[in-house]
């Protein structure tokens, strides 16, 4: 089924369907990752976007159930060179086809994605509509530039659960507060700013009881569970549109160790009095290389961000600790005076690279050394 894309540059491209029909309005960005489509797909950082593989072979291992990340798919549309419509894979349960129809994403295919990923990191990340029903080009192209975009929007209230959960080996499951069974366990609030389960799962494997609570959950509701530490998750859009968290942060500093990834490293830094700003078309795939500044260690890592931290605007308590190799932009900060850092990359590797996952343990240790001092002032 043919499908037209239109760019609010003028461009416009064609490919085919291989969903069905329908129509999808977002911002069009490019991932460089080679495999793990599925995590990205229920990712939702991608949220309001618009999905381009800069690999060129997607689809050939499918599906399955252990892969998942999250309660959905995320992106509003998939593209890529070449669908592979026959899976060979012994995990696969489903073809990806049938994976996207289920959630109701569009599937593109036949796109030019070098040329367009060429456009996008020339001209930006970009607004962008797909049809396979409206085939005009010119409407196509003025849709694109009336919708309103990512900034100064709150994508996160669209991927928040609406209610707190906990998580347990079997995935989520209601309930507030943390359980008998949880005593001698790290007990760990996590904020769901678009959560992904292998964050949990790599917690939990660590051996943290978790209670999961909505992005907006004031900081007395937080510090009333008494926790050991808190957890900043990942999420979509733009932070500084993102209404009711920075204050809540701001509470919790120095009441309990913090982590943050991602959209939670960035919240974070406006919590401390920085600012942020959207990069050109953002870091998204499995192989930026961070600097850990502290240990002068370089790891390549999974990534998928539009925004950042600006170090400029970052006070002199907070100091750098990460920064990415490519572009020099801020990648992790940590707090001189209160136990809180956090990074802008994924150390969850889900999809991507192991190398990141240290710091997990980092918090894991930070909240054992903010344990112990509790227990030496008594």
């Amino acid at each position: 089924m043919k499908a037209l894309i239109g760019l609010e540059d003028g461009t416009v491209l064609t490919g085919e369907s291989f969903t069905g029909s329908g129509e999808a309005i977002g911002e069009i960005v490019f991932n460089t990752s080679m495999s793990g489509y599925q995590e990205i797909l229920m990712d939702p950082s991608y949220t309001a976007q618009l999905v381009t593989m800069t690999y060129p072979l997607i689809g050939n291992y499918g599906v399955n159930e252990e892969d998942i990340e999250s309660d959905s798919v995320h992106p509003r549309a998939f593209l890529m060179r070449e669908y592979q419509a026959i899976p060979s894979n012994f995990r696969s349960t489903a073809t990806l086809a049938d994976f996207l129809r289920k959630y109701n994403v569009l599937g593109i295919t036949g796109i030019d994605t070098r040329m367009l990923t060429r456009i996008i990191r020339t001209r930006g990340a970009m607004k962008a509509v797909i049809s396979t029903e409206d085939l005009d080009g010119d409407s196509l192209v003025r849709r694109a530039k009336q919708w309103p975009g990512l900034v100064g929007r709150d994508m996160v209230e669209r991927v928040t659960t609406a209610a707190p959960y906990r998580w347990t080996e079997n995935g989520p499951a209601p309930g507030h507060g943390f359980a008998d069974g949880d005593k001698g366990k790290f007990k760990v609030v996590a904020f769901d700013y678009g959560i992904k389960y292998n964050q949990l799962r790599l917690l939990a494997d660590r051996g943290c009881a978790l209670q999961v609570v909505p992005a907006t959950t004031a900081a007395s509701e937080v510090l009333a569970l008494e926790p050991d530490g808190v957890f900043l998750s990942n999420g979509p859009g733009d932070p500084a549109g993102i209404v009711g968290v920075v204050e809540n942060l701001r509470q919790l500093l120095g009441q309990a160790p913090i982590f943050g990834i991602c959209l939670g490293h960035q919240m974070l830094g406006l919590a401390y009095g920085g600012s942020t700003y959207k990069l050109k078309f953002g870091h998204r795939g499995g192989n930026q290389p961070v600097k850990d500044l502290t240990t002068g260690k370089v790891e390549i890592t999974s990534q998928n961000h539009g925004f950042c931290v600006d170090p400029a605007s970052l006070p002199d308590d907070v100091e750098v600790t990460h920064i990415n190799l490519n572009d020099n932009s801020l990648e992790g900060m940590r707090h001189k005076k209160y136990p809180a850092f956090s990074v802008q990359y994924h150390p969850e590797h889900a999809p991507g690279p192991h190398d990141a996952e240290y710091l997990f343990d980092r918090f894991i240790d930070l909240m054992k050394s903010e344990s112990e001092k509790k227990t030496d002032c008594r």
